[in-house]
């Protein structure tokens, strides 16, 4: 009792020394940590863009502009996923302005108020304003529509007018970005050496045998890989294994589902809203106000009536109720409201289809026999049903005939006239012809102009509070009772989780493995991370993940360990090629005695018109380099074995044919001039922006 009078007395303390304690390590951390300011940290930058550095102002600032252009194009916020959208369109709008205009100013590139005016409204306007302003029945721009805008845009709706602000907005960088890369597409010219370099690429033709070996043939684990080979291959080939810096990460899904107390509960709710729609005065607007449906109360046609009540609608009354059904994942009540008329008509039918074989009359006479045939049967007692799915030559064969409610005008002629013609159910006593055979018909519903008023009142299964709380504590108690990825594993599979990996996670990056909707991770695993950490539970829709970081690979030469997988197999198939080559090169004879004495794995593949355009070989798949090394040999000349992606080739040419020189190339310069100039304006923005040396560092704040 003295202890816990003690406690009493010094707890006021105590808390106020942990609370203390708290705030100034909280400070320090801020102080000391490594985006201090304190320590020369600038923990405002987002990043550098042509020796510019762009402060998270400055992003933040393009962000909301955008978020406001989006608000006025779409007369809503942006979600999650366009806003992740518009900060990439933020940071390229930002790359544009830092490192194409600074690089246009300096290039005399402007654009001018004349210019605009002139794209707006004068005789060379944009596409996207010519587009908005034509006349709907001839398809001509209207000008004069334009200039009237133009007059009452301050009495147009804010929305109207921030829409137009943020279009002029980017009209003129957009223009100059156009005379930027013209003066590259203008400048674009094909030599005629080229466009005669590319018609005899194009119209050589090769005929070829190979044998290939695939590097599958031989067993992985026949294959000795040391740690000391891979070392040696990574120092000789680094410049290959270059690397942007990523994250590698594993982590194990909890879904949180409804349970067996939510269903119920939802079932109880309905049950208690069925009862109170049965009594309601008011059909419309009670459904209205308890649905979670988009379509609470509405008018149906026979055809059109949900799947629930399409076969038992003739045996209710206005004012019955049916449900709780579950349909498309929900449960709903259904109240049969009213009946009123409609101005069309529906019917309903199954049909078995005979199709003649010709248009010969003797064809025709034997389809049309047939289908008496069946008749017959049907008549004798024989089951519809069973009979469409033997005989039918139609689609709704698998369905028993069975071909729905239907309005008319949708079905053929005379089938739609002998169906809307009947004046009792049941099975039409003889063939209908149409185009496309004979109809064997039973109308299983008569044609009505009824429509249906129904109430329908849905309600979607979620996991509850108290479910969700489950999942989240149990995710919490896995995340808690491991301290490094090996505990991570153990732990996983003594629980029955699969664990689920993400390669090369880049700081970017949005989608993690399966997770769609990961961007949080990322910020964990950049800003806060080492490897072996364990996160805590982050929740994602209806999932809580917890994650462990597995690797991290800093911008430059690949760690071992990182792309040890990728290395282990340039490796193992290096040595496969020495034991293929080898055992290539013992054999003698023609190809096929050579695959015949290799064994199995060894297939003999020909090809015949092959062109140097082309990249790929049969049963080898994408080889470029191969096709090259074809049409530096000669005719009847045979290759030694050598690799490809996948395994070993040895070539023999049968003949290669060259074309005769043309008089004129101007055809295939011209080809040569448009795929270039398709590329243009690719390559100027990649070029661009790898001379910007762009430092991306918004992984510190989003």
């Amino acid at each position: 009792m003295a202890f816990i009078n003690t406690l009493r007395n010094k707890m006021g303390k105590i808390v106020v020394f942990a609370i203390s304690a708290s705030i100034l390590a909280f400070i320090a951390g801020d102080l000391l940590g490594p985006n201090s300011t304190l320590l020369g940290g600038n923990s405002t930058d987002v990043g550098e863009i042509a020796g510019q550095t762009i402060s998270l102002r400055e992003y933040q600032y393009k962000i909301d502009q955008m978020s406001s252009d989006y608000f006025s194009n779409y007369g809503q916020s942006p979600n999650g996923d366009a806003m992740f959208n518009i900060r990439q369109q933020a940071w390229d709008a930002l790359i544009n302005e830092k490192a194409f205009y600074t690089y246009f100013d300096e290039l005399g590139i402007i654009v001018t108020d004349d210019e605009i005016w002139d794209l707006t409204q004068g005789k060379n306007v944009d596409e996207t304003i010519k587009n908005s302003f034509v006349d709907q029945n001839t398809g001509v721009f209207e000008r004069e529509r334009v200039i009237e805008f133009l007059k009452e845009l301050v009495a147009q709706p804010p929305q109207v007018q921030q829409a137009w602000f943020s279009f002029e907005r980017n009209l003129g960088p957009n223009r100059r970005m156009n005379k930027f890369q013209n003066l590259f597409l203008k400048t674009n010219y094909a030599s005629s050496s080229e466009a005669e370099q590319e018609y005899f690429n194009s119209s050589t033709k090769a005929d070829v045998r190979y044998v290939y070996v695939p590097f599958s043939s031989i067993v992985d684990s026949t294959v000795v890989v040391t740690d000391t080979m891979l070392k040696d291959y990574l120092s000789d080939n680094e410049n290959r294994f270059k690397q942007d810096e990523f994250r590698s990460a594993s982590y194990v899904v909890y879904d949180v589902t409804p349970s067996a107390d939510d269903t119920l509960e939802v079932i109880d709710e309905m049950e208690a809203l069925k009862n109170d729609l049965a009594k309601s005065q008011n059909d419309s607007l009670f459904a209205r106000a308890n649905s979670d449906g988009t379509s609470p109360f509405l008018a149906y046609s026979s055809d059109l009536l949900p799947d629930p009540l399409q076969r038992i609608i003739t045996t209710l009354s206005p004012g019955d109720v049916i449900g709780p059904e579950f349909f498309n994942g929900r449960y709903v009540v259904y109240k049969f409201s009213s009946i009123e008329e409609a101005d069309n008509y529906t019917a309903r039918a199954s049909h078995i289809l005979i199709k003649w074989d010709d248009e010969t009359t003797a064809a025709k006479s034997e389809a049309r026999r047939r289908a008496n045939d069946i008749i017959n049967d049907l008549l004798g007692g024989e089951d519809f049903g069973e009979m469409a799915r033997i005989h039918s030559t139609d689609g709704s064969a698998s369905n028993g005939g069975d071909l729905g409610w239907f309005p008319e005008g949708r079905m053929v002629a005379p089938f739609e006239a002998a169906v809307f013609g009947a004046t009792k159910t049941g099975l039409i006593g003889r063939p209908i012809e149409s185009e496309f055979g004979f109809h064997i018909i039973n109308v299983t519903g008569l044609k009505s102009n009824i429509s249906y008023k129904i109430a329908a009142i849905e309600r979607e299964i979620t996991p509850s509070d108290e479910t969700r709380n489950s999942v989240f504590r149990e995710a919490s108690l896995f995340a808690a009772s491991c301290n490094n990825f090996a505990e991570f594993q153990t732990e996983a599979n003594q629980n029955g989780f699969v664990v689920l990996n993400a390669q090369k996670i880049g700081k970017n990056d949005r989608r993690i493995g399966t997770l769609t909707n990961g961007r949080g991770i990322v910020t964990w695993i950049y800003n806060t991370a080492e490897i072996d950490d364990i996160s805590d539970v982050f929740e994602l829709d209806d999932q809580y993940v917890v994650v462990v970081m597995t690797a991290s690979q800093p911008k430059g030469n690949a760690k071992l360990d990182v792309v040890r997988d990728e290395l282990t197999k340039k490796v193992r198939d290096q040595e496969k090629t020495s034991e293929i080559v080898a055992k290539l090169q013992e054999q003698t004879g023609t190809l096929d005695d050579i695959a015949a004495a290799y064994g199995d794995g060894a297939t003999v593949y020909t090809m015949t018109s092959l062109t140097l355009n082309s990249n790929t070989l049969t049963g080898v798949g994408l080889a470029p380099e191969a096709v090259g090394r074809i049409f530096a040999m000669k005719s009847e000349e045979r290759s030694e074995p050598f690799p490809v992606d996948n395994g070993v080739i040895m070539v023999e040419i049968h003949s290669i044919v060259r074309p005769d020189a043309l008089e004129d190339y101007s055809t295939y310069q011209a080809q040569v001039t448009q795929r270039r100039a398709a590329r243009i304006s690719y390559s100027i923005t990649q070029a661009m922006r790898k001379f910007a040396n762009i430092e991306d560092e918004r992984y510190r704040f989003f």
